[in-house]
């Protein structure tokens, strides 16, 4: 354990950070799962409803840092791409 007042202090906001951090990063897993679902259970209406949910939340991720901006590109481009190719059929 640190002595030192402020490092005290940054063990505190670190734990409030990773915590944070990991619900947020565990909520867009969620979002994603429920799009993934969607796919393979072949309902593509539920699918396009769950990825405009799921959308937002991977945004936000990447403006607090939880996700890089083409790591989220690519996770929606392959959604929607598996999406289109429901529809498709």
């Amino acid at each position: 354990m640190a002595n030192i007042k402020s490092a005290k202090k940054r063990i505190l906001t670190t734990a409030k950070k990773t915590a944070a951090n990991t619900a947020r990063r565990s909520r867009i897993r969620t979002f994603i799962k429920r799009v993934v679902t969607a796919i393979e259970s072949g309902n593509a209406a539920e699918a396009k409803t769950a990825l405009q949910q799921a959308q937002p939340e991977i945004d936000r991720g990447v403006a607090k840092g939880i996700m890089k901006k083409n790591t989220a590109a690519r996770k929606m481009s392959r959604l929607s791409a598996n999406i289109k190719a429901l529809s498709a059929k």
